[in-house]
């Protein structure tokens, strides 16, 4: 798969594509039928199939300090994609000029000249352009003046409710990540690099990679989850702590995850992801380290179990 950061970059003698568009900010299943639809497209007719997303996302332009939470990093909505058989992504870097640019001269810059469509799968309820004017009819009207089709795709629905990123981000921020993982189709994700903390969990038997996450993240609710951290070697089971470690008196929040069985990982200024399965528990407050030991001792039993199915 080849990724693009712009339309600069991509190759002149770049064939017909079958293309779909978004922000795909969490690759979640209504993102992958849509994807996948265009794939399939694309399969068909023997063309390459591409996916022109945006980087930031456009609320931090249009309403700065309002963005949503982000619920994947660039590198791992890049990633999903690719997984879903896509050929090339292009990541339109989203900027005040692009956000004035009108619905006609972005189908002509990007559509027409770059990526060269021929054909367009978008969800149905998909705007772009200067004040969001653009919609899937008035797509569907310059495609027949440029020589592309569109097709617009109804949302994914679970239980009546369409799944969308922003239904995600609200199971993230309630700690339900078992129900986020269920929207996205696989565990939520925070990266981040690993910083040194107190070291107080390998004087405790556990050692933890503390894990300065990247600002703007989704990161869920306080409490004690089981799950991965995933590093270079792969992913390793294990239980994260998430809050101010109180026991402590801490005040600073931090995603902490002590990998199963794991006491000879040197991780520090590492690029590392951490994954979640479920949520055990609140975060509390212990009155002894004794007390608080053996608690975390029945964490790394129910994360065992959590992790092992």
């Amino acid at each position: 798969m080849q990724w693009w950061q712009g339309v600069g970059d991509v190759p002149g003698d770049w064939p017909a594509s079958v293309v779909t568009m978004g922000v795909f900010d969490g690759v979640h299943r209504g993102h992958r039928a849509l994807v996948s639809r265009a794939v399939d497209r694309a399969r068909d007719g023997r063309l390459p199939a591409v996916v022109v997303t945006f980087d930031p996302h456009p609320v931090a332009v249009l309403k700065p300090g309002s963005e949503p939470a982000r619920l994947c990093s660039l590198e791992h909505r890049v990633q999903l994609l690719a997984e879903l058989g896509i050929d090339g992504v292009c990541v339109l870097r989203f900027t005040a000029e692009r956000a004035r640019q009108s619905a006609e001269n972005f189908v002509r810059e990007v559509l027409v000249d770059t990526v060269h469509a021929a054909a367009v799968v978008v969800g149905e309820g998909f705007r772009f352009g200067h004040r969001a004017a653009g919609d899937v009819p008035l797509l569907a009207s310059l495609g027949g003046a440029h020589g592309f089709t569109v097709e617009g795709v109804p949302l994914l629905t679970d239980a009546h409710l369409p799944i969308s990123s922003t239904w995600v981000r609200e199971r993230v921020a309630e700690g339900d990540v078992a129900a986020a993982a269920d929207a996205l189709g696989r565990p939520h994700r925070v990266e981040g690099t690993v910083v040194r903390g107190d070291r107080r969990g390998r004087e405790l038997g556990y050692p933890t990679a503390n894990v300065a996450v990247e600002p703007g993240s989704a990161v869920p609710l306080d409490g004690v989850y089981a799950g991965w951290l995933v590093v270079a070697g792969g992913s390793l089971p294990a239980a994260i702590s998430l809050g101010t470690n109180p026991t402590f008196g801490g005040v600073e929040r931090r995603v902490e995850a002590y990998a199963l069985d794991r006491d000879d990982l040197d991780l520090y200024d590492a690029r590392v992801a951490v994954d979640f399965a479920a949520r055990l528990r609140d975060t509390e407050r212990f009155d002894s380290v004794d007390a608080l030991v053996a608690q975390m001792a029945d964490d790394v039993a129910q994360t065992r179990k959590w992790t092992a199915s």
